[in-house]
């Protein structure tokens, strides 16, 4: 559930003398020595580094947009992990997945959609051939080879027998009548980048990795979505599903299976009230690797690592002590320990722990690279023999692929990008720490300064939110925290409370508590930002994503001192997100103490509608069409309330995007460059003044109630 999402004190509009003015973006725009919008066709970067067995060879996923198609596409590349020489596998404008090595090293498969559908192609590495060995009418995912090399298990999506409820009259031949209707009766019936889902399932198969025809080894009416795992010896598969009476209104009650793979025959290994998920198999097949942790009904809840004996069945967790979220844990080469992912303040690690628990150690802090568009985590690693392959990335460089062994020191094998961000000029990245006004909490951002910046100039600020709200920013490079900062805008990006990263307290902060002093630690940022003196107190702009389009809204109902704002893919009204979503039993189950109908006092007053006839700031917004995750109606909503209430405002729609909007690169463009287009619109005009004394005093029987809340 990615789909994760502001209260207090008003802080009076600042008038000091003007400032010098900067360069317009348009100019700064035109500057080749800056970012431009156009170059955002020219990065590449790494993704999914996949480590021989041997440790001596890293197959990566290359990627890159296609400007004549407007599409992300990935080919694959070889790297000699020693020398660093590498070489291309595969080539074309198409779509090739992730890498997988088969257990001997002498043939890797992957998914790919360069014969017109995504089918399953294998290469061996001694004579370079490859060549699809499925013929799958759906496509298939999270392949894994056996022992023995001699299968390929994956899972893919089964088809639901759906009769229909009435059957019309035969129609006249020639006659033209409506589409037929479809039948829904699943709780969770789309998903936001899917669109309206199939009735069905995803099932677990194998096939052999010569090609031939695929067997399904699960059944039911359960999903199988996660990568399968091979026993040692080949007979059982460990799974993930949820199989209760109930998944679709306990969506994360995830237990791992062993799965007979000669007659489908299945045992839960695991069992109780919360996920257990990502296992993987100790190198002698003796013990399960896997993360989880007891569902409390909170909105966030760190993941711990556990292992499992299989021969006992016995588990025992390993990080109990370790206050930050796990991801992807791998076994070392000898079965030591484990190596997995996790952020800490806003950087992300790549760590180990022995197998007997103790001690975290960092292992790499500069994981990362791959989220592209904003300042967020992303990355991933890979183990064999030894080694770690993994997608190194900074405030400068988007992903490239890295070596480590642990204890010692990291190599960056690629330079993706030295044929274009070199030659750039980027803003400069630099931590900001500060304390809240609400309570003094310790809250971290980022200022990224104008390429072109001078010291004794004032320059505009941007603050640009993070979505989540479960979800940090750090210091990676971002396409569009730079393209702001080439406009001329000293751009601001802060993790307030309930940010992940700092742990569990840091996230329980707005636990049915959002939004709140968030808010706080928001203002509280500007303020120590514009105290820097290069900031222009008079020509403040802000704007946020998902969860930072909550906060967004929240702000310009709560204060009149930014100039302009744009809101992107927005809650607004709680009560229709929850029941519009793709995710309403996790949403009514751990964000609010029940559905709207028992709790609507809690899910009005967090609403930004609530605080609308506070707003007299300019506002836009901006939402895909084919958003699931906050459907462009909560968008429709503010739009029309804001017109009722006369506020300066627009509404940019984008045909086809989901939720992410950045699927194809042009959209990512339409975003920022639309948002910079409503900020210039500004500029040059008197900032709004409220008719009230304060703004973020009226309604004041309402903001008496939120603050009335608890913080924490």
């Amino acid at each position: 559930m990615s789909a994760r999402f502001v209260f207090a004190a008003a802080l009076a509009l600042c008038v000091l003398p003007s400032s010098v003015s900067p360069a317009r973006a348009a100019d700064l725009h035109a500057d080749p020595r800056n970012l431009q919008p156009k170059d955002l066709f020219d990065l590449e970067w790494a993704d999914a580094p996949s480590m021989s067995p041997d440790g001596r060879r890293i197959v990566y996923q290359r990627k890159f947009f296609d400007i004549m198609k407007d599409r992300r596409r990935s080919n694959l590349w070889l790297i000699d992990a020693d020398s660093g020489k590498q070489r291309p596998l595969t080539s074309g404008a198409y779509g090739d997945g992730a890498a997988v090595w088969s257990p001997s090293g002498d043939r890797i498969a992957w998914v790919s959609d360069r014969d017109g559908s995504a089918q399953i192609w294998v290469r061996w590495m001694d004579s370079g051939q490859q060549s699809p060995i499925s013929r799958l009418s759906e496509g298939p995912s999270n392949l894994a080879w056996s022992p023995d090399g001699r299968w390929i298990a994956f899972t893919q999506h089964v088809a639901a027998d759906t009769t229909p409820l009435a059957k019309l009259p035969d129609k006249p031949e020639g006659a033209q009548w409506a589409d037929g209707v479809k039948l829904i009766d699943r709780m969770n019936y789309r998903a936001d980048g899917a669109g309206y889902l199939k009735p069905g399932y995803e099932h677990v198969f194998v096939m052999p990795a010569d090609g031939g025809t695929p067997r399904q080894i699960t059944q039911g009416d359960f999903d199988y979505e996660s990568t399968p795992v091979w026993s040692r010896d080949g007979r059982s598969l460990y799974v993930v599903s949820n199989r209760g009476p109930e998944a679709d209104y306990h969506p994360i009650d995830q237990d791992i299976y062993r799965v007979d793979v000669a007659s489908g025959a299945t045992v839960a290994l695991t069992d109780r009230r919360g996920p257990d998920v990502s296992p993987t198999l100790s190198p002698d097949g003796r013990q399960l690797a896997y993360l989880g942790y007891d569902d409390r009904k909170l909105g966030y809840q760190v993941a711990h690592l556990y292992v499992l004996d299989l021969d006992s069945g016995a588990s025992r967790a390993l990080t109990e002590r370790f206050d930050y979220e796990i991801e992807n844990p791998r076994w070392d080469s000898q079965g030591r320990g484990l190596y997995f992912g996790y952020d800490r303040e806003g950087v992300s690690h790549l760590g180990w722990i022995g197998a007997s628990g103790g001690a975290v150690e960092s292992v790499s802090d500069d994981v990362g690279g791959t989220a592209v568009g904003r300042p967020y985590p992303g990355g991933s690693f890979s183990v064999g023999g030894g080694r770690v392959a993994y997608t190194h990335g900074s405030a400068s460089r988007m992903a490239d692929v890295a070596v480590v062994a642990r204890g010692g020191k990291s190599r960056v094998l690629t330079d993706l990008n030295a044929d274009s961000l070199a030659r750039k000029r980027l803003g400069e990245v630099e931590t900001l720490w500060t304390k809240s006004s609400a309570d003094g909490l310790s809250v971290q951002g980022w200022i990224v300064k104008p390429p072109q910046f001078e010291a004794g100039k004032r320059y505009p600020l941007l603050l640009e939110i993070h979505g989540g709200p479960y979800a940090n920013y750090g210091p990676r490079f971002a396409v569009e925290t730079q393209l702001y900062a080439a406009a001329g805008y000293v751009v601001l990006y802060v993790n307030p409370r309930g940010s992940t990263s700092y742990g569990q307290a840091f996230a329980d902060y707005i636990h049915q508590n959002y939004p709140s002093h968030d808010y706080d630690d928001l203002m509280s940022a500007v303020d120590a930002t514009i105290a820097k003196g290069y900031v222009d107190p008079q020509q403040l702009y802000v704007t946020g994503g998902s969860g930072g389009g909550v906060l967004t809204a929240w702000i310009v109902g709560h204060t009149d001192r930014f100039r302009a704002a744009v809101v992107a893919k927005p809650v607004i009204n709680w009560t229709s997100f929850a029941l519009t979503s793709d995710g309403p039993s996790y949403i009514t189950q751990h964000w609010f103490p029940g559905p709207p109908w028992q709790a609507q006092e809690n899910y009005w007053k967090r609403s930004p509608l609530a605080y609308v006839g506070n707003v007299t700031t300019p506002t836009m917004l901006i939402t895909g069409e084919s958003d699931y995750r906050t459907p462009i109606s909560e968008t429709e909503q503010y739009y029309t309330a804001l017109k009722l209430h006369r506020v300066d405002s627009a509404m940019i729609r984008i045909p086809g995007a989901s939720h992410g909007i950045g699927a194809r690169p042009s959209e990512t463009l339409a975003q920022v460059l639309n948002t910079l287009g409503w900020f210039e619109r500004y500029r040059n005009k008197p900032a709004s003044v409220s008719a009230k004394p304060d703004a973020a005093s009226a309604n004041t029987q309402t903001q008496a109630a939120a603050q009335s809340e608890p913080a924490g």
